[in-house]
């Protein structure tokens, strides 16, 4: 019998003896000085400031630990096969790849979370440990007398902590001085199990991190396409979706739940400026839905033509919002009536008349989108071009 030489191979390596602990404060120390980086085809941060606290509460009070990290080292960095890397939180761009460069493949939300305590990140400002609470939580006000902010807490320079105690007296006692520092000692001297492989490839990868994170969500696989695009001076987070969500949420809006929805809205809404820029007309199956998403045809463009279809979608993402605030419209807590009107003015681009404003605002006032298949939803976009 015939025993493929693939499977033989794979029967004599056991990756899972390639795994050692590190501790929370040296993994951050790897990531400052850009030790440890992400691939370039990595998503950006995407966890929320709730997320963020209950990693640290369990980290300082489960009675197990946290899962794995996974990381490839790369010791061939010839160009075709390392992937370049960018560092954490900024995705600055590293000029070079060294040897034993270790990059994460999976665990770059909690690595993030932790090293933004660990340099008293401005995102972690209102987090606190709360001492009568007995946890972390989030306090956008003043801090009360028994609360420490995580980024002191954390801080990877001991004296913070020390300076912090001594000028708020209600901390200053011996007791409470020495609970602290346990905490603290506790947190610093946390370890993480890394799983640790060698020179993958891309794809290898890619298909390590879908496996790890449910086989690979389809939003993940956007996010990582348009991630490398920062190898060709864009970065899709900083230039658009950031600036999406934040007009969107600075009009009263709140429908990025799940979190997954922060990439699939704002992606669907470059469909209308992708049309007007490649064909100038409308296509059946490209509505500004997230089922509808084209992340093969934006990525294939060139990076000028990219950055167009930003620029017109967030012009037109303006316009939308002030006409639904202008007009004093109800403001529905879902994506279409915003991204349908985005669609709306991208292609009517010219100041509309008063009998196209009253149209757009009885349309408005009358389009349902609950229950309402994709096929019906197109259609309901394809019949709002027409005003």
């Amino acid at each position: 019998m015939n025993i493929n030489k693939l499977l033989l191979e794979a029967a004599n390596l056991n990756p899972t003896k390639n795994s050692r602990q590190e501790y929370i404060f040296t993994l951050c120390e790897y990531i400052e000085k850009n030790e440890l980086t992400l691939p370039l085809y990595q998503r950006d941060v995407s966890w929320t400031l709730a997320k963020c606290v209950e990693l640290l509460n369990y980290q300082l009070l489960s009675k197990s630990p946290i899962s794995a990290i996974s990381i490839n080292i790369i010791n061939n960095t010839e160009k075709e096969f390392a992937v370049p890397q960018v560092s954490f939180i900024e995705r600055e761009l590293l000029s070079e790849t060294v040897r034993g460069q270790m990059s994460v493949v999976d665990g770059q939300q909690r690595l993030t979370t932790n090293y933004k305590a660990y340099c008293n990140h401005p995102d972690l400002k209102s987090v606190v440990l709360d001492l009568g609470k007995g946890e972390f939580v989030i306090n956008a006000e003043a801090y009360r007398k028994n609360q420490v902010p995580v980024g002191v807490l954390l801080n990877k320079d001991d004296n913070k902590l020390i300076a912090y105690t001594e000028k708020n007296k209600a901390l200053a006692s011996p007791m409470v001085v020495n609970a602290l520092l346990q905490i603290r000692n506790k947190i610093k001297t946390y370890q993480y199990t890394i799983n640790f492989a060698t020179d993958l490839t891309e794809d290898e990868q890619i298909n390590w991190f879908e496996v790890l994170n449910n086989a690979g969500s389809r939003v993940s696989i956007i996010q990582m396409r348009f991630s490398k695009l920062k190898a060709h001076g864009i970065d899709v987070y900083t230039q658009y979706t950031h600036v999406y969500r934040n007009k969107v949420q600075e009009y009263g809006y709140d429908f990025f739940t799940p979190q997954k929805t922060n990439v699939s809205y704002s992606i669907a809404a470059l469909n209308p400026a992708y049309e007007v820029l490649i064909s100038g007309k409308h296509s059946n199956n490209f509505a500004p839905i997230s089922s509808d998403t084209k992340e093969n045809q934006l990525c294939n463009l060139e990076p000028d033509k990219l950055k167009e279809c930003f620029e017109m979608t967030l012009e037109a993402l303006e316009r939308a919002l002030k006409f639904i605030e202008n007009n004093d419209l109800e403001k529905f807590n879902r994506s279409d009536y915003v991204n349908y009107l985005v669609g709306y003015f991208v292609f009517h681009r010219e100041d509309i008349s008063e009998k196209q404003r009253e149209n757009l605002i009885n349309w408005y006032n009358g389009v349902e989108f609950t229950n309402k298949s994709n096929t019906a939803r197109r259609k309901i976009y394809t019949d709002l071009l027409k005003i």
